[in-house]
């Protein structure tokens, strides 16, 4: 094996993704094929979202990670992120964001008084067999209400009207 080519070091996520953060000056080259050599391995391993947070001093390796398929999502001051969906999955990396608009949702059997409860197949609760309403993000442009009524329906298949907003936060 070429030895340039040893895996990047990430921390994964609860939602089967992972964030390198780049510290140390590493040649373009040597970068590129131990991305090329990550990107293969986390994608055998059904990792989604292959996040890498480049200090300002580690520019030169936008180029190379942006060749091997990495986008823009944001950034601060003293640093910038990439982002690539690796999965076969459709791509659920949130839009770069000033805020997001998070949504859940109370819905009630009108002939049962029954509440719908769902468990997470990703995140935080995933396998805790913890049972909470739906939630969701609200898409960029997205009207709050159609969110709430779409996020119900990718999370139960259940079709629920939008009546009114319980409370902000």
């Amino acid at each position: 094996m070429d030895a340039r080519a040893v895996l990047l070091i990430g921390e994964t996520d609860n939602y089967d993704g992972v964030t390198v953060t780049m510290e140390e000056p590493m040649d373009a080259e040597v970068f590129t094929a131990r991305l090329r050599t990550s990107l293969s391995h986390w994608r055998q391993e059904g990792k989604k979202g292959i996040w890498i947070k480049l200090p300002l001093g580690l520019a030169n390796l936008v180029e190379p990670a942006v060749s091997e398929g990495f986008r823009y999502h944001h950034a601060e001051p003293d640093y910038l992120m990439l982002v690539s969906w690796i999965s076969n999955t459709p791509d659920t990396i949130p839009a770069n964001a000033s805020h997001i608009v998070g949504v859940g949702a109370l819905v009630l059997n009108k002939n049962t008084r029954e509440v719908l409860v769902v468990q997470e197949k990703s995140g935080y609760f995933k396998d805790k067999n913890v049972w909470k309403l739906p939630t969701g993000v609200v898409n960029e442009g997205e009207d709050i209400c159609t969110g709430v009524a779409r996020e119900v329906k990718e999370e139960t298949g259940i079709v629920a009207d939008f009546v009114e907003v319980l409370s902000f936060r």
